[in-house]
């Protein structure tokens, strides 16, 4: 039996992350079900940081780290993670209105989101179809990062840290015995205080495992592929092109194209793969939008996006059991918000608070709690307790 203070289940940027963070104040294991950590959502991301996507709770994280990821600490990592990007959200004409809702939402946390002119959108992105595109707002602070070395930088400083890594360890049991849980990994089984469930598309399951109601999260599928770079353009300083409606997006991906439609389809927990019919759909929109003709998609992928119900990560001790604290839920906003959830992750295991610089920025326990998710229990006349 190995014992050490904290189990993180999931080796994604999630759990390499708050294991980074946890291991500069106690033994960490970290268990990872894939014969290598980031399968899954990590190693098939967009890849950008924005402050102007996602709800109130998700801009606020992507804030709160933008330090971390601009100057990130000494030594953690040899190259710079991110690199200035933009993201241009843009419009038709029957979206006008919906455009004004966005700017005037990114203005709330955003300032410097602001509205370009048509001319300078297509100075932009010159291949954007005049006869599509009406209106547009810039976000200018927008950055690509550097997924896989912000990744792997994580479980670089975990490891120096003293914590220990297990691969090829899917989890098939958690039992709660005394102060301490038993967690079978693999053929390893490990006593430990503190279980950190960080297991992505496959944290109800491991709260279920663990004896404990799922919170209803909700893997959902995102397909994207590679196309040429559109003959005598050069994309390579375009910003990242965003539908407003949400119907897809676009951006240079090392001398081509990557595009999704924007899918979010309801999956079970799994090794997503594209369908056809979503590449289609994808190929169909950039077409409409731009004066690109798509020949071939160069690849393709797909992976899972996990939401909760109101659409915020779930970071927090879990009300029914002592020891469970849950880091799930993140949606496709994961990586950005990475930094921010992992420093929150150690201040609420260790001092029950969020770290001041999120305080200051409005958000509170209660905004990540898992015990927001739960079914609460109402007295009925008789005094019973129901559902």
């Amino acid at each position: 039996m190995t014992v050490c203070d904290v189990v993180v289940i999931g080796g994604g940027m999630a759990g390499a992350a708050a294991a980074y963070e946890l291991a500069e104040r106690c033994r960490v294991v970290l268990v990872e079900r894939e014969s290598a950590c980031g399968y899954h959502a990590t190693g098939r991301s967009a890849a950008s940081f924005t402050e102007n996507y996602g709800n109130a709770v998700i801009r606020r994280l992507a804030r709160a780290g933008r330090g971390f990821f601009e100057n990130p600490p000494a030594g953690f990592v040899e190259h710079p993670l991110v690199r200035p990007r933009g993201m241009l959200t843009i419009a038709r004409a029957d979206q006008r209105d919906a455009l004004d809702h966005e700017l005037a939402r990114a203005n709330e946390l955003a300032p410097t989101v602001h509205a370009i002119d048509r001319a300078e959108a297509l100075r932009l992105v010159p291949v954007l179809r005049t006869d599509y595109l009406a209106d547009a707002i810039i976000e200018p602070g927008s950055l690509d990062i550097d997924v896989h070395a912000l990744h792997q930088a994580f479980l670089r400083g975990f490891r120096r840290r003293g914590g220990t890594i297990r691969t090829n360890a899917p989890v098939s049991s958690l039992v709660r015995c005394d102060s301490a849980w038993q967690v079978q990994a693999a053929d390893e089984q490990l006593s430990t205080g503190l279980v950190v469930n960080a297991g992505g598309a496959w944290a109800d399951t491991i709260a279920e495992a663990a004896g404990l109601p799922m919170l209803g999260l909700v893997p959902r599928r995102r397909t994207a592929f590679n196309i040429a770079a559109p003959v005598a353009h050069d994309p390579q300083h375009w910003p990242l092109v965003n539908d407003v409606g949400g119907e897809f997006y676009f951006k240079p991906d090392a001398g081509r194209l990557f595009v999704s439609p924007a899918d979010a389809t309801p999956s079970v927990p799994t090794d997503a793969q594209p369908e056809e019919l979503d590449i289609a759909v994808g190929v169909d929109r950039i077409e409409r939008a731009t004066t690109i003709r798509v020949a071939r998609v160069a690849h393709k992928w797909a992976g899972l996006r996990t939401f909760a119900a109101d659409g915020s990560p779930v970071a927090g001790y879990d009300g029914l059991v002592d020891g469970f604290f849950w880091l799930a839920g993140q949606g496709g906003y994961g990586i950005k918000t990475a930094p921010a959830l992992a420093k929150a992750t150690a201040n609420l295991v260790f001092e029950q608070r969020l770290p001041s610089d999120l305080l200051d920025l409005g958000l509170r326990e209660g905004d990540l709690s898992p015990n927001r998710l739960r079914v609460k229990a109402v007295a009925t006349t008789d005094g019973a307790m129901v559902a």
